[in-house]
């Protein structure tokens, strides 16, 4: 019988980004790497913008992804534990995931200490110093009344707007990230004033498009886990190691 000792971390699959004819390939590959996982996963944690857009009306979800959502529901079937983060593109999952497969779903930042390491994991969107103008825009994004005011535009034309505008987002453009140097990276920031109060082992993030492994004060880490567009990256954490891994299908 498989020992399901190990924990994986993913983030930024992007799931009907522009040109949406790209997905079914990306989709395909990703449930390659559930595959490979499902043997030996106790847990599974998908860190933001699964979905390049996702909002679920009181009857209504967006079409599409039924490979990948298939997966998941057999992987928690078998008993693998799946948590789902809030990014910046999928911030309106409300109840559907969790009935459907149990999954918990994480608005902002978790803490979760795994043997004895100690880990922070968030998305990744409106930390850190600047961007300002988004986190403006996430307050109300997120906001109920404004969540209830586009509940009322008929799904063919929310979701249209919606893809309409992720079309423009950055991960549409098809460009790699480069890494800024350790002192730019406002996550890499956030990371070190929050050392100043507490340490963890691991901060975690997504959103950066950015694969990184860099070490901080008091021995720990900063781990950006990219996307699934340029890089199939993701990092797996054995009870005692963290790695960032790339997959190869």
């Amino acid at each position: 019988m498989a020992v399901r000792d190990k924990i994986y971390f993913a983030s930024d699959f992007h799931l009907g980004a522009h040109p949406r004819s790209t997905t079914r390939e990306r989709e395909l590959r990703i449930v390659s790497w559930l595959n490979h996982i499902k043997g030996d996963a106790a847990e599974l944690y998908l860190m933001g913008d699964v979905f390049d857009f996702w909002f679920e009306y009181a009857t209504v979800v967006p079409k599409g992804y039924i490979r990948f959502l298939g997966k998941l529901a057999e992987l928690a079937d078998l008993g693998i534990k799946i948590t789902l983060f809030k990014g910046n593109h999928d911030m309106w999952m409300f109840g559907y995931l969790k009935s459907e497969i149990g999954a918990s779903i994480v608005d902002n930042e978790l803490i979760i200490e795994r043997g004895d390491k100690t880990f922070y994991l968030h998305h990744g969107d409106g930390l850190g110093p600047g961007d300002n103008t988004y986190k403006i825009l996430k307050k109300i994004f997120r906001s109920r009344f404004c969540q209830w005011l586009f509940a009322r535009l008929h799904p063919n034309l929310g979701i249209g707007i919606a893809q309409r505008w992720s079309a423009h987002s950055r991960i549409a453009s098809g460009g790699k990230e480069t890494f800024q140097g350790e002192n730019n990276e406002w996550l890499v920031a956030y990371a070190k004033e929050l050392l100043q109060q507490h340490r963890f082992d691991y901060f975690i993030f997504g959103h950066r498009h950015l694969p990184i492994d860099l070490p901080l004060p008091k021995g720990s880490r900063y781990v950006n886990l990219g996307e699934w567009i340029n890089y199939n990256t993701y990092a797996v954490f054995d009870g005692e190691n963290l790695e960032l891994k790339t997959w190869h299908t």
